[in-house]
């Protein structure tokens, strides 16, 4: 479900701040779930749970820009999983932030607002640590995060992340809760940020990308016949060597 809390028509709003949770079972979620309720207790907030907003993963492309578009700070709101986001996360990243719009040649509708990486993770902070079993500082794994800003030329605001949530106390969880919801509501008056220079986009050369679509789908139909074909010699190869047919074999029959 897709919450605005800002009073009035929401596309009449200017500078706001759109926040995306992304949670693929809020039933068991013991912090996003109470972070997100505050979320949208907040005034001139605009919140998109993306799991409920798009169950079948058929993302709205034009209605997402058009959000991101009038917002000045972006959030992304959810739990670390395998060291990255959830796959509607990545898949709306994928779709939403395109080439020419966001990035690239033209691609200028992002630069200058700020994006707030907003995270939980079910391990306790000293497991993000090379001497323990994720081996790494949890730093480690925000380059991603980073340069998806830089590249669109976002301001990259310090993360906002609560360790162990499956076992916090409830004090715990309720005092980063309020810190959330005090950190939207004052925004953008944050002491931090006039010490935080505004981002500069990447520029993409134009080289480096297909310049149309029949480009792009030259590239990609290209692509998918030089794997195929690939693929149908090395089941050639392996056939011919075990003496079976084609037709017969377990690749064939596939």
């Amino acid at each position: 479900m897709t919450t605005t809390t800002s009073m009035g028509n929401p596309a009449d709003e200017t500078g706001g701040i759109y926040v995306l949770a992304a949670h693929p079972h809020w039933r068991d979620s013991r912090v996003n779930r109470r972070m997100l309720a505050a979320a949208r207790g907040v005034p001139g907030v605009d919140v998109n749970d993306l799991y409920g907003s798009y169950p079948d993963f058929a993302i709205d492309v034009e209605a997402e820009q058009a959000r991101l578009a009038r917002a000045k700070l972006v959030v992304l709101l959810h739990p670390i999983q395998w060291y990255s986001m959830p796959p509607l996360q990545k898949l709306w990243l994928d779709d939403v932030l395109g080439y020419g719009w966001a990035y690239g040649p033209g691609g200028t509708a992002l630069q200058g607002k700020d994006f707030w990486l907003v995270a939980t993770t079910g391990s306790p902070e000293p497991s993000y640590h090379p001497q323990s079993y994720h081996r790494y500082f949890f730093d480690a794994f925000l380059p991603p995060y980073e340069q998806t800003a830089a590249l669109c030329g976002m301001r990259f605001l310090p993360p906002l992340v609560f360790y162990g949530a499956r076992s916090a106390p409830e004090a715990e969880v309720k005092a980063h809760v309020d810190v959330f919801a005090q950190r939207l509501g004052s925004y953008p008056a944050w002491p931090e940020l006039d010490e935080l220079d505004v981002c500069v986009a990447c520029p993409v050369p134009e080289t480096d990308r297909p310049s149309d679509a029949d480009d792009i789908g030259k590239v990609v139909a290209g692509a998918f016949h030089s794997a195929m074909s690939r693929s149908l010699a090395a089941v050639s190869t392996a056939n011919g060597a075990n003496g079976v047919n084609g037709a017969n074999s377990r690749e064939g029959a596939a």
